[in-house]
């Protein structure tokens, strides 16, 4: 599963790659931001950090080994002969001496003991382990998914200066057209050098303002290139993305958060009950010193005991009821999140699709105000060749069409931008 998941987010990648020089596309950088993020790192410390978790949580039914020692001197040792008047137990006339222990006494023990039934311990140590590894794991994927508002700030700038480059090349072919025909009427005789001098300064300031598109586009894939760990430069290429389908449910890797911490807590709620459920234990003690458990022996030696332990807690009892209402509380602020994360959101998505009303009513109200503006501009430039207009006043048509174009143009991508916010505000 992992490799799989793996190839579906590398899919726009290896899309890209086989293009060769083609123009890099938006999700191709919504990959590469993501691969590149360090914070994906995490990835394999979750799930290293899980895998060790869940071997260790059944490590309790190895057997272990306990070794320990002992030296004792005790004030007194029992002496079978006080029972008798300290002296020995005649019996069928025989004299039977009891032995005297020594006050020093040793013992040395190698205790084995195996785990038969642990309450369930161990099975839910093991599922909380995966369920915490999984909320780690979606935490980082509500992390990374922000990159997506980084990643369509900067894609969308370089478009909208890609566009403001489009029309800073029309508007300099078109002044430069015009200076060209001045110049004629000039060397004829039929025009003012000043009109020529005022078409070419109005040129410069157009070369100018490509000079500072030029470098803000530079700066902008600078950024891009850091954001997705790719090198670009002036030279790359970016594809206008299709316009989205709008889905208005949300779909946000955070609900998918919110529903595995509820799962880790209920998850928790049941491993409150193994603090009520009893233990066992199969167990074998050898040992070596003195006293053995021959009790009529003072000598050093070897003896071993084993059975099964039972053992069963109640303290819990005290505490579960607090316990499961403190986790009870805990998916009740899960849910008030959510449902605050859901109010939020749906906030945004309202706004947003007021904006993208917006900018739709105004593309197409641009649209109109370029067509008026260019009509106007081609009768100024039939005026000027004829004498009846003067450079300056052209000049003004001029620019009042580039500036009705901008404004297009800037709306445009306004309007394709807010697309992509909604559809990422909404997580489709």
């Amino acid at each position: 599963m992992k490799k799989i998941f793996t190839l579906i987010l590398l899919l726009p990648v290896i899309a890209t790659f086989g293009q060769g020089d083609k123009a890099v596309n938006i999700d191709s950088c919504y990959a590469w931001a993501r691969l590149n993020y360090p914070l994906l790192k995490q990835y394999n410390v979750i799930e290293q950090t899980k895998s060790f978790t869940v071997q260790n949580a059944f490590r309790n039914y190895i057997p272990q080994l306990n070794v320990s020692g002992q030296a004792t001197y005790q004030s007194e040792t029992t002496n079978f002969g006080d029972l008798f008047g300290g002296g020995p137990l005649i019996f069928n006339g025989h004299a039977i001496q009891f032995p005297t222990y020594s006050k020093d006494q040793y013992r040395l023990t190698a205790e084995v003991y195996q785990t038969v039934f642990d309450g369930l311990a161990s099975k839910y140590r093991k599922e909380n382990a995966i369920a915490d590894a999984e909320v780690k794991k979606q935490s980082v994927e509500v992390s990374l998914y922000t990159l997506r508002d980084r990643v369509n700030q900067v894609y969308f700038g370089v478009l909208l200066i890609d566009e403001e480059l489009k029309q800073n090349d029309l508007q300099q072919k078109d002044i430069q057209n015009v200076v060209d025909k001045t110049q004629a009427f000039v060397d004829n005789g039929t025009a003012f050098r000043s009109s020529v001098d005022e078409l070419k300064a109005q040129l410069l300031q157009v070369e100018q303002s490509k000079i500072e598109l030029l470098s803000s586009r530079k700066a902008y894939l600078v950024v891009l290139g850091l954001l997705t760990g790719r090198p670009m430069d002036e030279t790359t290429a970016l594809a206008q993305p299709a316009t989205p389908v709008l889905v208005p449910d949300i779909k946000r890797p955070e609900l998918q958060l919110y529903q595995l911490q509820k799962k880790s807590i209920d998850i928790q709620s049941k491993q409150l009950e193994t603090g009520l459920m009893p233990q066992i234990n199969a167990w074998f003690d050898g040992d070596y010193g003195r006293p053995t458990l021959n009790t009529v022996s003072n000598n050093f030696g070897a003896f071993w005991i084993t059975g099964i332990r039972f053992n069963w807690t109640l303290t819990s009892l005290y505490t579960m009821k607090n316990n499961r209402r403190i986790l009870s509380l805990g998916q009740n602020d899960l849910d008030i999140q959510k449902e605050a994360f859901l109010f939020n959101t749906n906030i945004s998505l309202a706004q947003q699709s007021e904006g993208i009303k917006k900018y739709s009513d105004l593309v197409a109200k641009d649209k109109e105000i370029v067509d008026l503006r260019t009509s106007v501009k081609t009768a100024s430039n039939a005026q000027l060749q004829n004498g009846v207009l003067t450079a300056h006043d052209y000049l003004t048509q001029v620019d009042a069409e580039a500036k009705a174009r901008l404004g297009l143009i800037l709306h445009q991508v306004q309007l394709l931008q807010a697309e992509y916010n909604y559809q990422n505000t909404s997580g489709n």
